[in-house]
């Protein structure tokens, strides 16, 4: 129960209330946890798409767009097709849809389909994974510069948050995150790391599963690896570890806004995780991720697409003597030497909108790799700015 405006709420059962209680959170953490469990999009933490609306101002029609890590391939012909067709009977809850994506995700991951869950976008399995593995005593440890949805919903419960700054090869550091904390709840690695698209060798994150505290849950955050080409860490599942992966269909497979997600898990884990949220899929979202994984040749035809207009792109930069991070994915960091709010603003005023500036790198702007022509004219209108 919570009050709010002298109303009592019952939200949390007695049990999941007690059991908050006995992992340190104050009578006010439990309002925030019933307030994030009600209000799941609309908290003022920041969602994955919250998130990416931090720069977000009334562009006009014809700005470029190459903020929000978004793909603007869009949705591939046969997922538009099948999202189109499934309009006709959006008077129906179509249950069976939502199934379809987690039997072919999990038979294309070689799981059981009980360690599949299907999630309307990866956003609501990391927060409900805060809910269920952090509290004021078990931290939440997460690489710096790193994606912060997960840190925000922590510090918006109470629990604990710990940064870990990357290596000097921009890779999570494994060692100083399994030793942050010997309580930790979750360790969070994003893989490729957004906002700098660099990797985590597969060895280095085989090695924090093996030698992290015990209890403690590794959450593999692989909304970008489609787009690497890196090593997938589903075998992890397969083996029963204390592990929790995210996959999203917002990348590679251009459907941020159509919401379409999943973890792979134990199914024990998947219980803790959705103890505190069942919601309808959406029936477009859901017959557009399943016609994505039908379309054999989306993945390797977009990796080379994005990863083509990446390589031109860094190519510039370091023809130019700009220091930027070696990304393998559709975004990187750029650091142009003075804060980089200024730049963003500049670079605004020739319609080209960028992403958000870390604290932790004040200098940096991140930058998502949109198409070829996009990108020309952030070329010309960077080179401009920095002159």
């Amino acid at each position: 129960m919570y009050s709010k405006g002298g109303h009592v709420h019952t939200i949390l059962s007695e049990q999941q209330e007690r059991e908050f209680t006995e992992r340190g959170f104050t009578r006010r953490s439990l309002g925030r946890i019933a307030a994030m469990i009600t209000a799941g999009a609309a908290l003022p933490f920041y969602n994955e798409p919250a998130l990416a609306q931090l720069s977000k101002i009334d562009a006009p029609p014809d700005a470029v767009l190459i903020n929000a890590n978004e793909n603007p391939l869009g949705p591939c012909k046969e997922a538009r097709e099948a999202a189109h067709k499934m309009v006709e009977v959006g008077g129906r809850y179509r249950y069976g849809e939502a199934d379809r994506v987690q039997q072919l995700l999990a038979e294309q991951e070689g799981l059981k389909g009980s360690y599949v869950r299907i999630h309307a976008g990866s956003s609501g399995a990391l927060h409900q994974a805060v809910l269920a593995f952090t509290s004021p005593s078990r931290p939440f440890v997460t690489g710096d510069p790193g994606y912060e949805a997960g840190e925000r919903a922590a510090r918006f419960i109470g629990a604990k948050v710990i940064r870990v700054p990357l290596t000097t090869s921009y890779a999570h550091d494994v060692k100083a995150m399994a030793a942050a904390s010997p309580d930790a709840g979750l360790i969070y690695i994003c893989n490729p790391n957004n906002p700098t698209g660099t990797l985590t060798p597969k060895a280095d994150i085989e090695w924090v599963v093996a030698n992290k505290p015990k209890g403690t849950i590794v959450m593999i955050d692989e909304a970008y690896t489609h787009i690497a080409g890196a090593p997938f860490h589903s075998d992890l599942v397969a083996a029963d570890k204390d592990v929790v992966i995210l996959r999203t269909f917002s990348k590679i497979y251009g459907m941020a806004g159509l919401r379409a997600g999943a973890a792979l898990a134990r199914p024990d884990l998947h219980e803790k995780i959705s103890g505190f949220s069942q919601t309808m899929m959406p029936i477009t979202g859901m017959a557009a991720a399943s016609a994505s994984l039908e379309a054999k040749y989306v993945v390797a035809e977009r990796r080379k697409l994005i990863g083509d207009v990446r390589e031109d792109v860094l190519g510039f930069l370091d023809k130019h003597n700009f220091k930027f991070t070696p990304s393998v994915s559709n975004c990187f960091m750029v650091d142009v030497g003075r804060p980089g709010q200024q730049i963003a603003a500049a670079l605004r005023q020739d319609k080209i909108y960028i992403g958000r500036v870390w604290p932790s790198w004040p200098t940096h702007v991140r930058v998502t790799v949109g198409t070829q022509e996009e990108m020309n004219k952030f070329k010309a209108a960077f080179l401009k700015v920095m002159a």
